[in-house]
Formats: C-alpha cells, structure tokens, sequence
C-alpha cells in the first residue's frame, strides 16, 4: 500500500454537487447544484434559489422557481451569479465578495466576506450591499489582508458594472443573463 490516502474524482460537467456558503467560519447555507465547467479557473453551476421562500430585497426578489449561474473563481476574491425568474427572463448579477473558491471532490466551497454588489440585467441599477455588515465582522481587524483584497474586489466589480451597465458578464467574459 502506498500509504496515499484515496481522492475524490474531480466531478465533470453535468454532475451534481454541493456548494457550500461559509461566512465566519461557519456553514452558512448549503445547497445542491449542477457544474456546468470548470476551465481550472473557473467554475460554473446552476442551481435553483435555495432559500427558504421569497426573499425580497426591494430592488429584486428572489423566489422559488428562480434559476442562478453561478461563476466562481479560484483566483479572485467574488463570485457572481446571474440570476433569471423561472419564465427565463433576466433579472440580473448578484456579486458576492467572497475569498477566491475551492472545489474539492463534490464539493464547491466559499467564503463569503458580507459585501455585496447588485448590477440590474439592463444595466440601470448598480448598487453596494451589505458595507455595514462587513465593517461590523471584524475582518478589518483580524485581517487586514484579507479585508483590504475585499473592498477591492467590491470597487473593481463596481467600477466595471457602471462602465459596462448592461454589457457587464460580457466584461467579465461571461455571457449576458439570459436562459
């Protein structure tokens, strides 16, 4: 025996996995999802909304019946989903602020930093969430690092949707929010 523990097959596109949303150490949600690729940078999966309900935010609402794609990378510190309504028609970009992704085995795991950026699917509305959470997690302090790579990821993200308005996943090299 060569004394190497046994690994897990890297899923291919078409499986299913499991993406794991940790946020202060913590599980915060979980939920299944399909990988659509993966190019060793980035990974890609849909996933129905996985929150309990409706959850409306003002600006947009997210509900059952809501489909997302989901872009993660390992080397950038956000994740940013394209969100459609369950008729397939766009919503937009939700931007999570994230440490950059690990997928491991089955497993898809981030770390959510608590920023956020809305970027509407026509470009119009553009807006920053979540600052008072951040400020209020301590990660300035227990991380500086970390908190300083955040807030850029969040003015980078945010300076090319206003650049971009509704041209912004094709900026990033994504396609536009559509089914």
């Amino acid at each position: 025996m060569s004394g190497n523990s046994p690994r897990t097959a890297a899923p291919r596109p078409g499986d299913g996995l499991q993406v794991h949303l940790v946020k202060a150490g913590r599980t915060k949600i979980r939920y299944p999802a399909v990988l659509g690729a993966d190019d060793g940078t980035r990974v890609t999966v849909r996933a129905p909304w996985a929150g309990p309900g409706v959850r409306d935010f003002g600006f947009v609402r997210f509900e059952p019946g809501d489909v997302f794609t989901e872009h993660y990378w390992r080397d950038r510190w956000y994740a940013v989903k394209a969100v459609h309504a369950a008729d397939g028609s766009a919503k937009g970009w939700y931007c999570d602020i994230t440490r950059p992704a690990v997928l491991d085995g089955g497993v898809l795991r981030v770390e959510d930093l608590d920023l956020d950026l809305w970027v509407a699917a026509d470009g119009g509305a553009v807006l920053r969430l979540d600052e008072d959470e951040f400020a209020a997690s301590g990660l300035a302090e227990r991380d500086p690092a970390a908190a300083r790579a955040a807030v850029g990821a969040l003015d980078a993200l945010e300076r090319l949707a206003r650049d971009a308005g509704a041209g912004f996943g094709g900026a990033l090299g994504l396609p536009h929010p559509t089914p």
